[in-house]
């Protein structure tokens, strides 16, 4: 496979990390929570599985938004391709959980609900797409806030037709 379909579909992954959300009126504690991840994050990591791990350079800016929102801009770049996302995060009283919504410039926009568990709070998607060949390609991504000082992304790709599987893991730090 040619390292430029490995590189579409790994900004194809990328685009479905979310850090956003839709209206909500979350406690106080779960707002402190959400506001200490205000500034700007940097985080680097490796394309692993192709012919040879391949850079991988994350930059992400949190703001606090309106309507007790947190909203979020980055951008990952991997050798010549940039992926940028953008949106916000909160916490919903009324069904007790974080909610995420997110959009890219790859024209992906969606919705992801976070799971809380000891101290972290977890995104998790899981996708089916088409590659630009027309090939399978199933896409899981994950974003882990952990306490109040680190944010990780993992993701992986697999490519159904040659069982091929391209991952990496970028922590992030302000």
């Amino acid at each position: 496979m040619k390292m430029w379909s490995k590189i579409i579909a790994v900004l194809l992954a990328m685009q479905f990390v979310p850090l956003g959300a839709a209206a909500a009126q979350a406690g106080q504690a779960e707002l402190d929570l959400l506001t200490s991840y205000i500034g700007n994050w940097r985080g680097e990591g490796a394309l692993v599985g192709g012919d040879q791990p391949e850079p991988f350079r994350c930059r992400l800016a949190i703001a606090k938004g309106n309507q007790q929102k947190v909203n979020y801009t980055g951008r990952c770049t991997l050798v010549d391709a940039t992926l940028s996302i953008s949106g916000t995060i909160a916490y919903n009283d009324a069904t007790r959980r974080y909610e995420a919504a997110m959009s890219s410039n790859a024209g992906f926009t969606g919705i992801a609900i976070g799971q809380e568990s000891q101290g972290r709070i977890s995104f998790d998607l899981k996708e089916r797409q088409k590659d630009r060949g027309g090939s399978d390609v199933r896409i899981g991504s994950r974003i882990v806030l952990i306490g109040n000082n680190s944010i990780t992304v993992d993701f992986e790709v697999e490519f159904n037709d040659s069982g091929e599987v391209l991952t990496a893991s970028v922590p992030f730090s302000q």
